[in-house]
């Protein structure tokens, strides 16, 4: 098929390398504009963008696709279908409707649930058992689409934002390919209105660990954050972020470090910290980063 692929970070690159394996002709890869990145704050390409232009494949990068100059730009790609995964920005209806048939996006989430920016993280901090992948048609609203396909998938006990991100991305590409394959003979399936809810995007506010919470929801915060924005706490003035962790038996009072495991008493329960950063140095696991800055039980965090 004739494809216009949309998107912009890391979790959509294995999506595009996996149309381009199955042998579609990618007219065109749409992504978000190069912005300042690094300590010397030069226009870096995001991840898409780079893939494309290692693949030879034409990149364009609107900051919007609203203008008459740019649907016609798109239009005049003739394309089968656009592929749109975290694009970025929003499609208005004259895109929507310019591929031959429409723009299927890859939603990582089993919608209804979780339609938004962030369904990953979303998922991991509400606890949920389980998630997936969607292939959407497209529509104006927000995720509101028919449903071609789904796929799910457990969420592990231990289980990060991180490490369900890359499952995620391999499951939407394999499933996206064979959504193509078989497009003329899937039936759209109709959302149901019952168990919507919105994975609304990640506030850096939301990211301090409150130890009076319950050992599972402190967890599942840590988890659902890491690697960005990271949960964090301060130990001895110092803000120190959380990357890894799992609900631990102990207990005693909130924010007690409570063995030289770093076990850490929530209101209910504990969690074991069990990969951690401070400001300005890499992510570390636990063992690695206590000899760099040792922890004493009892300290209060």
């Amino acid at each position: 098929m004739r494809v216009v692929f949309m998107g912009t970070p890391e979790f959509s690159v294995p999506v595009l390398d996996a149309l381009v394996a199955a042998g579609h002709d990618i007219a065109s890869v749409y992504c978000q504009p190069p912005r300042p990145a690094g300590r010397g704050k030069k226009d870096r390409p995001t991840p898409v963008h780079a893939r494309a232009a290692a693949l030879g494949l034409e990149v364009r990068h609107p900051v919007s696709l609203k203008g008459d100059a740019e649907q016609a730009e798109f239009a005049a790609l003739k394309a089968d279908v656009a592929v749109v995964v975290a694009y970025g920005l929003i499609l208005p209806q004259v895109i929507l409707d310019a591929p031959a048939q429409g723009c299927l996006n890859i939603h990582a989430s089993l919608l209804p649930r979780w339609r938004g920016a962030a369904p990953i993280h979303r998922a991991i901090m509400a606890g949920d058992a389980e998630t997936g992948v969607c292939i959407m048609q497209m529509e104006a609203g927000l995720d509101t689409g028919p449903v071609l396909m789904r796929s799910a998938t457990a969420i592990a006990a231990e289980e990060t934002t991180a490490q369900l991100h890359d499952r995620l991305s391999d499951m939407g590409s394999g499933l996206i390919v064979e959504a193509l394959d078989h497009l003329a003979t899937l039936t759209p399936e109709t959302q149901p209105e019952e168990g919507v809810t919105y994975a609304h995007k990640i506030d850096k506010a939301e990211a301090q660990i409150d130890w009076t919470q319950p050992a599972k929801d402190v967890d599942r915060k840590i988890r659902g954050l890491s690697p960005f924005p990271g949960a964090w706490c301060e130990v001895e003035g110092q803000r120190v972020k959380l990357l890894a962790s799992r609900v631990s038996e102990r207990a005693g009072t909130a924010g007690e470090v409570l063995d030289d495991m770093l076990s850490v008493a929530c209101g209910e329960g504990a969690v074991e910290l069990l990969r951690l950063q401070r400001a300005g140095k890499g992510a570390q696991d636990r063992d690695v980063f206590l000899r760099g800055f040792p922890i004493a039980k009892g300290t209060q965090l």
